[in-house]
C-alpha cells in the first residue's frame, strides 16, 4: 500500500524545512534506508531516507519549497500502484505524472500549435485552495499559513499589519520574521500611553564607510532568534560552584588506558553523566515551564553544546542517568561527527531536558551559558585547570573546575540550584558514583 513521505523535523522549535535535491527519482526503486532527498531546517542538513521499499510513485515538492513539519514530500508504493485518489495530502494538487503519462494524456492542438476549439471552451480547472478559501472566511480575515498564524500568535503579531508574499497575498512565515525584525513604531491609544511593538527588537544598523556587510545565515538568525527570545521570556538566575576534579580525572585516565583511541571518555561526557544522575533527585530542574504549568519529563536527556561551522547545534544523549560512561562517549562521538558533517539525525537533536555547553577545551576558566528553551536550566562548565588551594590548612596545587548553572526563575529558586549544583559537585569528587 503506497506511504507519504514526510517532512521530518530537526529539534523542537523547527516548524518548517526546505526541500533541497531529491536524490531518487519517479519510478525508482527504493530500499528501506536509502537517501531519498536532503532536506534544511535553519541549523542543518538532514539525509531523508526511505522508512519502506517500493518505487517512489511521485514527487509532491520541488527544490527550495518551504515545507511544514509533517507535510507529505511524496510517494512510496508498489509500481504501478493507483494513487490518483491520494492527491497531495496537504491541500495540494495531485501528484505529477511520469514524463511519459504526461505525455500520453496531452490533449490535442492544431497544427498551429494553438488549443482546439473544444479544448479553449473548457474551463481550467482551479487551483486547490485552503478550507474556507471559497467562502473568503478567514480567522481574522487574513490569509496566512498555518505556520505563520502559530508564529504570529506566539509572538502578539496582529497579522494584519503584516504583508503577504505568498499566493494572493497570502502571509507566511518568512513575512511575520521580517515584520518581527522590523516592527512599525509603538501606537499611541486613546490615553496617550504609548503601546511598544510586540517584541523588543535591536535596530538596524547602518553600514559604516570602510566596513563590509555579512549576511546572516540561517543558522545564525535562528540562534539570534532564539536566544533573544530566551533572554527576554525567561528570567534567568545564576548558581556557581568549584569542583574538586583530581579524582575525576583520575578515574578517566584509568578507563582509558583500557580502551582504544576511539573510544575514549571526554571530560564532558563524565559532566554529562554526572548531571544526569543530579537531575534524578531535582525534577523542577528536569523540567520545562507550560506556562500555567510545570511540565516534569519522565526522562532524563542531556543535551551538549556543539561547535559547527557558523553556529551551534545541541546534540541529545537519550536515558542519559541509565547510559554507561562507554556508551554516552561512543553516542556523543557519533553525533558530533555527524552535526560536523551536516549529516544529523531527527532523533540527535530531539528531546532535550537539559543542556550542558562545555568551554573548558578552550581554556576558559567560567562563564554564564542561555537557556536553550524549552529546558530549564542550562550548565556551563570551564576548564579543569591546576590551581593553589587550602588543603588541611596547607597550601597545595589541585585541581579545580567552575560550573555554573542558568536556570528559569519561574521553574526553580536559587536554594533548589545551589542544591543541585552541590549534589553535581559531589559526584564528580567521589567519581566512583558514575560507575554505579
Amino acid at each position: 500500500m503506497a506511504e507519504f513521505i514526510k517532512m521530518p523535523t530537526l529539534g523542537f522549535d523547527m516548524e518548517e524545512g526546505t526541500m533541497g535535491t531529491w536524490l531518487k527519482q519517479v519510478g525508482d526503486r527504493v530500499q528501506k534506508g536509502d537517501v531519498l532527498a536532503e532536506i534544511e531546517s535553519d541549523k542543518v542538513t538532514q539525509e531523508l531516507t526511505a522508512r519502506v521499499e517500493g518505487v517512489l510513485l511521485a514527487q509532491l515538492v520541488n527544490t527550495g519549497d518551504q515545507v511544514p513539519v509533517g507535510n507529505n514530500l511524496g510517494i512510496i508504493g508498489e509500481e504501478g500502484e493507483d494513487i490518483s485518489g491520494m492527491g497531495g495530502g496537504n491541500g495540494a494538487a495531485a501528484p505529477k505524472p511520469k514524463p511519459a503519462e504526461a505525455a500520453a494524456s496531452a490533449e490535442p492542438r492544431s497544427e498551429s500549435g494553438a488549443a482546439t476549439p473544444d479544448q479553449a471552451s473548457q474551463t481550467a480547472e482551479p487551483a486547490p485552495v485552503a478550507p474556507g478559501e471559497l467562502s473568503g472566511e478567514f480567522p481574522g480575515g487574513v490569509k496566512a499559513t498555518p505556520v505563520a498564524r502559530r508564529m504570529a500568535e506566539g509572538h502578539a503579531v496582529d497579522l494584519a499589519q503584516v504583508g503577504g508574499s505568498g499566493p494572493g497575498g497570502r502571509v507566511r512565515k518568512a513575512d511575520v520574521e521580517a515584520f518581527m525584525a522590523n516592527p512599525p513604531a509603538a501606537k499611541v491609544v486613546e490615553k496617550g500611553t504609548a503601546v511598544p511593538p510586540s517584541t523588543p527588537q535591536a535596530a538596524p544598523l547602518p553600514t559604516p564607510a570602510g566596513a563590509t556587510d555579512k549576511p546572516l545565515t540561517r543558522m545564525r538568525q535562528a540562534i539570534a532568534r532564539r536566544m533573544s527570545e530566551s533572554k527576554v521570556t525567561v528570567p534567568h538566575f545564576y548558581v556557581t560552584t568549584e569542583i574538586d576534579m583530581g579524582p575525576a580525572l583520575a578515574l578517566r585516565k584509568q578507563i582509558n588506558n583500557s580502551l582504544d583511541a576511539e573510544r575514549k571518555v571526554s571530560v564532558n561526557d563524565l559532566v554529562v553523566k554526572a548531571a544526569a544522575l543530579a537531575l534524578r533527585q531535582f525534577p523542577n530542574i528536569n523540567a520545562s515551564f507550560g506556562g500555567d504549568k510545570i511540565i516534569l519529563h519522565n526522562e532524563i536527556n542531556v543535551g551538549s553544546a556543539v561547535a559547527v561551522d557558523g553556529g551551534l547545534l545541541t546534540i541529545v544523549q537519550k536515558g542519559t542517568d541509565n547510559a554507561s560512561i562507554s556508551k554516552i562517549a561512543q553516542d556523543h562521538k557519533e553525533m558530533i561527527a555527524r552535526a560536523r558533517e551536516g549529516k544529523v539525525k531527527p532523533e540527535d537533536v530531539e528531546g532535550s531536558t537539559f543542556t550542558v555547553s562545555n568551554l573548558g577545551a578552550f581554556d576558559v576558566d567560567h562563564f554564564i551559558a542561555i537557556i536553550n528553551p524549552p529546558n530549564a536550566a542550562i550548565l556551563a562548565v570551564g576548564s579543569a585547570q591546576q590551581v593553589p588551594v587550602v588543603v588541611n590548612g596547607e597550601l597545595a596545587i589541585g585541581t579545580r573546575m567552575k560550573a555554573t548553572i542558568s536556570a528559569d526563575h519561574r521553574v526553580t529558586d536559587g536554594a533548589e540550584a545551589a542544591q543541585f549544583m552541590q549534589l553535581l559537585k559531589g559526584i564528580l569528587e567521589e567519581p566512583l558514583k558514575l560507575l554505579i
